[in-house]
């Protein structure tokens, strides 16, 4: 079950934010992008409205049977307009369909994925709940948690359709003669995001008196019927080439996915030398003569904790100065890479100081293998990166390599918090601490330091590349120090909201594009293409809010 939301917040509510990643999921689906980029072929459109008029059918079944359940007055003529809406819109297809002069509901039978959407609707609405033993709906109570049960299984329907309505809407924006714009409005239009919000509201009013099992069980219909949203959008046939998912564009026996990603804030909630400082701080001796003999000499507690904090606050203060240092350049007028990576050499030669620093303070010695391996273990990712890595590794078809590149101290540590999530085929290119007899002597082997380091390593890893395919480079990372990497990639995506970033990036003509506005363009281009275009040093970023996105966009659901 996804991570649990304050109380306070309501089911719906709630449901919706702990699968917000099955919303992104729908929304990156071939026919969604391809819709929302005015390409999506007609004949495909005309399947889509014949699945939908089935799939409307139950709902407005659905909708019935939760009417009959509820004994709240109020709830019952809530209930009642929403189904009144529903045969609306069944009109309105109707109406579509004698345009077409076809009658596609007697000529399409259903397919499979709506079929299982409406036989889960209508099972649910009927009192057939799985894992919940049948119930004689002999009491109100048992009636209107019943209603409940059936809102839950159709809420999501509606949020989702909402949702999509408005982030398919500013695809309309300066588009004289978008072939989708009625379906696009009718959905982004005021009329239903408030019908959207009725039904999550009487979800809402009659879960009220649930238990927390009972609430449960919402939660997981509201589940099922969002991963089955995603089988319905994914089973319309497509006739033209979709640019996504990026891993199917892409030809194993002719071409190597290979996936760069940063670690630090990348895929970590903390960075790492905060992870590293307070395991020194934890385990340092509490004084000078608490120290084992022959044992690696360590700094008491209260030195370590002014060193380390001393080393932050001077790191901080150094990096901003830099940043502006970097900021005096003049703005270029295009993109311009030479004069990046050259301007670039200043951060690159700080982070080199700072380690200096670091190693000539002493404050790593003594930390033990162990320790840190088990803080590696107990390391946070953020949410959806491990089942991203998980499931490149595990589609042995896909033909993909992963390479970590990282300014972390220590890649045991890097190691150790993969491993914990069952991820053991990555390669890590990071710095090493040495160690004596596990205890850290305090030096780093410096391997990966700078953003020149990092770049010169993301070269030098394609160059090592077998040459009987070409590949296909995504890079993923949230910093300046990403950034020349980021734009070598075929594809560089910037996860977070690094304003110094950003702030650079724009001043030597980089372009920061959201992912799914930049993935609707390219299927404009790749519908009259035959190729995708994807290609490095173009000056254009990709930013994604989530790691779910991410996922959607390379492999799809």
């Amino acid at each position: 079950m996804a991570s649990p939301i304050e109380e306070s917040v309501g089911v719906a509510r709630r449901c919706w934010i702990n699968f917000k990643k099955e919303s992104t999921f729908a929304l990156y689906t071939p026919f969604v992008v391809c819709l929302a980029s005015g390409t999506l072929n007609i004949d495909t459109f005309r399947h889509y409205i014949a699945q939908d008029v089935h799939f409307l059918k139950a709902f407005v079944q659905g909708y019935e049977a939760a009417e009959v359940c509820t004994d709240d007055d109020d709830a019952k003529v809530g209930i009642s307009e929403l189904r009144k809406n529903i045969v609306n819109e069944l009109k309105i297809h109707d109406a579509v369909l004698k345009e077409w002069g076809i009658d596609l509901v007697k000529e399409c039978t259903i397919n499979p994925a709506t079929a299982k959407y409406t036989d889960f609707l209508l099972a649910t609405a009927s009192g057939k709940v799985e894992g919940v033993k049948a119930a004689k709906l002999a009491t109100p109570f048992e009636k209107t948690k019943l209603a409940a049960y059936t809102l839950g299984a159709m809420t999501p329907c509606m949020r989702l359709y909402a949702y999509i309505g408005k982030e398919l809407q500013v695809f309309l924006e300066g588009e004289k003669n978008h072939p989708y714009e009625k379906w696009i409005d009718s959905y982004a239009s005021e009329g239903f995001q408030a019908s959207a919000l009725q039904t999550e509201d009487l979800l809402d009013k009659l879960s009220v008196t649930l238990t927390g099992e009972e609430l449960d069980i919402i939660e997981k219909l509201y589940h099922q019927a969002m991963k089955l949203e995603i089988q319905f959008f994914l089973a319309q046939p497509l006739v033209q080439k979709a640019i996504i998912p990026l891993s199917k564009d892409h030809n194993p026996a002719e071409q190597r996915l290979t996936i760069f990603s940063d670690f630090d804030l990348t895929c970590t909630i903390v960075d790492s030398s905060a992870i590293l400082a307070e395991i020194a701080i934890i385990t340092a001796p509490k004084s000078d003569q608490n120290q084992p003999e022959n044992q690696i000499s360590r700094m008491s507690l209260a030195d370590l904790k002014n060193a380390w904090g001393d080393l932050s606050k001077q790191y901080t203060e150094e990096y901003e100065q830099c940043i502006e240092k970097m900021l005096l350049t003049e703005k270029a007028e295009k993109f311009d890479y030479g004069r990046l990576c050259r301007t670039v050499e200043q951060l690159s030669d700080f982070e080199k100081r700072a380690n200096s620093r670091v190693v000539e303070s002493g404050v790593l010695k003594g930390l033990n293998l162990e320790d840190i391996k088990r803080a590696g273990q107990q390391l946070i990712l953020q949410d959806g990166c491990t089942n991203f890595f998980q499931s490149i590794i595990r589609n042995e078809n896909l033909n993909a390599d992963i390479h970590v590149l990282s300014y972390c101290w220590c890649g045991d540590l890097i190691r150790s918090s993969f491993s914990s999530g069952g991820i053991d085929g990555l390669d890590i290119h990071a710095n090493e601490l040495l160690f004596q007899e596990s205890l850290s002597t305090g030096e780093i082997v410096k391997k990966v330091e700078s953003p020149i380091d990092k770049v010169q390593a993301f070269s030098k890893i394609l160059m090592n590349c077998r040459n009987d395919k070409t590949n296909l480079t995504v890079y993923i990372g949230d910093s300046v120090g990403d950034l020349l990497c980021l734009l070598e990639a075929d594809v560089g995506i910037v996860l977070g909201s690094s304003s110094s970033l950003r702030r650079v990036g724009n001043n030597f003509g980089v372009s920061f594009v959201p992912l799914f506005p930049g993935v609707v363009q390219k299927q404009k281009i790749y519908a009259g293409s035959d190729s995708s275009s994807w290609m490095g040093l173009s000056g254009v970023l990709y930013t994604a809010s989530s790691w779910a996105e991410i996922h959607a966009f390379i492999l799809g659901s």
